[in-house]
């Protein structure tokens, strides 16, 4: 008979992960926290306190309020569209068809492109001259647009962009849906179901649990991980249209010295992508999306 496994074995297998937590999660927070109510520049070794005057002054802020309104419209459009994107072509390319080792690697070679060499790809496609995407518009007789000069066209731009590299999600859907029982799909269509019906009726209620979680890490990445392709594509501009919080950050700490009032801002951006996910688990849970 073998002998009992010790609770101690676990504990120990979990505790390089637990200390990497603490050491590179918890312990920042902490220190993001306190410094969020000093003077901190980041160049200071002594910041003082100064209670709640970085709250005062975020309240005040206009910058903050147009960035804001970059990083939820920003969300808004780029989830979804990351979102379909991502499970229309896992489901379309998870059953065998010839080529689809090629279109499956096609659909995952953008997200091994570094993000910056990809945001510079991008700012020849959207060039308003020679740019690919306005000649293609030509095609049809569309002048095409100055796509990083105006603000709503620039926020399409950093979008399109996004739309590309979603390797990992397309990964994911893939793997899941061949995990799929076959024979579920045989009685169904020996019940006459079509493939729409199919989709509808089985495969997107079995892939409910990986769709949520996609959704939630789709909107923590779109919401906290957009400053490479902003600060590339438009550094925040036309009319801070791409201001969006992680650039916004960026230009405090850095560019201003307010390592301090950046803290208070990164806390901020960690409480609205809580709410958002909050939000979103709440509407899950009343549309028995997961049952």
């Amino acid at each position: 008979m073998s002998r009992p496994r010790s609770p101690l074995t676990g504990w120990a297998f979990l505790a390089p992960y637990a200390i990497a937590v603490a050491v590179l999660v918890a312990v920042p927070v902490l220190l993001n926290v306190g410094y969020a109510f000093t003077d901190h520049t980041g160049l200071t070794r002594d910041p003082q306190f100064v209670g709640l005057a970085n709250v005062r002054r975020l309240l005040d802020d206009r910058f903050l309020l147009d960035s804001l309104e970059a990083s939820l419209f920003h969300v808004a459009l780029a989830v979804p569209v990351r979102f379909l994107a991502a499970v229309g072509l896992g489901l379309l390319l998870a059953a065998p068809r010839p080529g689809g080792r090629w279109f499956r690697t096609a659909v995952y070679l953008p997200t091994v492109i570094p993000d910056v060499a990809l945001a510079v790809l991008f700012l020849w496609v959207l060039n308003p001259l020679y740019g690919p995407l306005n000649q293609f518009l030509g095609l049809f007789g569309h002048a095409g647009y100055n796509w990083l000069a105006d603000p709503t066209t620039a926020r399409i731009g950093v979008v399109l962009m996004l739309a590309f590299p979603i390797g990992e999600g397309f990964i994911v859907v893939l793997a899941a849906r061949r995990l799929l029982d076959g024979r579920l799909y045989e009685a169904a269509a020996l019940e006459g179901c079509g493939p729409f019906g199919q989709l509808r009726r089985l495969t997107l209620p079995l892939l409910a649990p990986v769709l949520v979680l996609l959704a939630v890490r789709d909107i923590i990445l779109t919401l906290q991980v957009n400053f490479v392709p902003a600060y590339v594509l438009t550094d925040g501009r036309p009319a801070n249209a791409t201001l969006y919080l992680p650039v916004y950050i960026f230009d405090q700490v850095f560019e201003f010295s307010g390592f301090a009032y950046g803290s208070l801002v990164t806390i901020l951006l960690m409480l609205i992508t809580a709410v958002i996910i909050t939000g979103l688990l709440i509407a899950v849970r009343r549309w028995r999306v997961l049952r």
